[in-house]
């Protein structure tokens, strides 16, 4: 089975704007995603998927120069986007990743994906957010080919579009869900990157671990913080937006 981590990635963000590109230590925000889920051993393949605007030229510019595959999609139907690129690329296992969790855990989506493989007769679908365990930024979603289509067919109204996923979880009833827990419960915890101060405290983070060790995982950010106490003051009153 063919297993391809895509990467939804565009400028025009509405809360910070070319936010991918931003630079930490040296490196654009998707390269340093892109860094981290190539030490996922069960991906075969990472795809950028970007839309069809001009402004989204540089990110095709960026996957080329990170030697990435990129498809070009629908801007708005995000989930046509992700079927597309899926299918151009012959997926029969898709992991939907986003492309502000420069902080993403490279063994968490790890884990996650094998929790899927090593249960496709029981499982459609499996992420590690349905039961929130982990700090936000480390989402992870697999899902079969088949499901991905199955949504792309049916799902009628903009929200279940624009989140890809959306359709799946919010249809218990047809789709079978799986859920990768923590042990303990970090979800209180904002890694994703949304907004300048989410910028500032993952700015924070890479300074510094990144030079002594750029494979850091959850654990080292975890020991960080119980160090600095104050990193997690940074950005610790930004709301999520609602899907």
């Amino acid at each position: 089975m063919k297993v391809v981590c895509i990467v939804q990635a565009r400028m025009g963000s509405t809360r910070l704007q070319g936010k991918v590109l931003m630079n930490i230590c040296g490196k654009s925000v998707l390269e340093h995603d892109i860094d981290r889920l190539k030490r996922v051993e069960n991906i075969d393949q990472i795809v950028i998927a970007t839309t069809t605007l001009g402004k989204d030229n540089v990110i095709v510019e960026e996957a080329k120069r990170l030697g990435v595959t990129c498809f070009r999609g629908s801007e708005e139907d995000v989930l046509s986007r992700y079927y597309y690129a899926a299918k151009e690329n012959n997926a029969d296992v898709i992991v939907r990743i986003t492309s502000d969790c420069p902080l993403i855990d490279s063994k968490v989506t790890e884990k996650t994906i094998q929790m899927y493989l090593n249960n496709l007769g029981q499982y459609d679908y499996v992420n590690n957010t349905l039961e929130k365990t982990f700090p936000r930024g480390l989402d992870t979603e697999v899902f079969g080919y088949k499901s991905l289509e199955k949504a792309f067919n049916e799902a009628i109204i903009q929200r279940d579009r624009e989140h890809v996923t959306a359709y799946i979880w919010d249809n218990l009833q047809i789709f079978r869900v799986g859920c990768y827990k923590n042990n303990r419960d970090y979800s209180e915890l904002r890694w994703t990157l949304d907004t300048i101060e989410d910028f500032k405290f993952i700015t924070e983070v890479y300074n510094y671990l990144y030079e002594k060790n750029k494979k850091f995982l959850m654990d080292d950010i975890l020991d960080l913080m119980e160090k600095f106490p104050h990193l997690k003051e940074i950005n610790q009153d930004i709301k999520q937006k609602k899907v």
